[in-house]
């Protein structure tokens, strides 16, 4: 079995005069990464690995994501496949990854994954939010072969107490 976690990062802000990858977190999306990885954290399956798209908020998304889970930084790599709209380079990610890998975590960008939470998949979703968070299982234990799985878990923001 291979999972892959999505964790779409955080509210971003608009107010600074920076480039796309430099947008940094808004204290919303601070907050909101908190949260979910807190309710992430009580049904805490093991993680083989982690990775981000290099822009800041995605970057800073892992952080605060993977300090919450005492995640160790030796297995968390950039990728700039990761730093992705659509999510055709995601999924080419997802495909390509170390087969020693049976469970990792990708802190990337919409609409892309949305795309890959609709397309590998089982359950439609609108729109994964900032903050949002996918789990996809899939039935092999080859990442070459990912097609359809099954979605296992969403946590969202919204759907989470304070």
């Amino acid at each position: 079995m291979k999972t892959v976690i999505l964790v779409r990062h955080g509210k971003s802000s608009w107010e600074y005069n920076v480039s796309d990858r430099d947008r940094p977190l808004m204290e919303r999306g601070i907050k909101d990464v908190n949260k979910v990885a807190k309710a992430f954290q009580s049904e805490l399956t093991r993680i083989d690995a982690a990775y981000s798209s290099p822009a800041n908020r995605a970057m800073h998304t892992a952080m605060i994501f993977l300090r919450s889970l005492n995640f160790s930084f030796a297995n968390f790599e950039l990728s700039n496949e990761l730093y992705d709209f659509s999510g055709e380079d995601v999924h080419q990610f997802i495909l390509g990854l170390n087969n020693d890998k049976n469970t990792v975590i990708i802190f990337g960008h919409n609409e892309a994954f949305t795309h890959i939470a609709n397309s590998l998949g089982n359950m439609y979703i609108d729109n994964v939010p900032t903050g949002g968070l996918v789990q996809l299982k899939f039935d092999t234990n080859d990442w070459s072969a990912v097609t359809k799985g099954s979605t296992v878990r969403t946590l969202f923001p919204k759907q989470l107490k304070e």
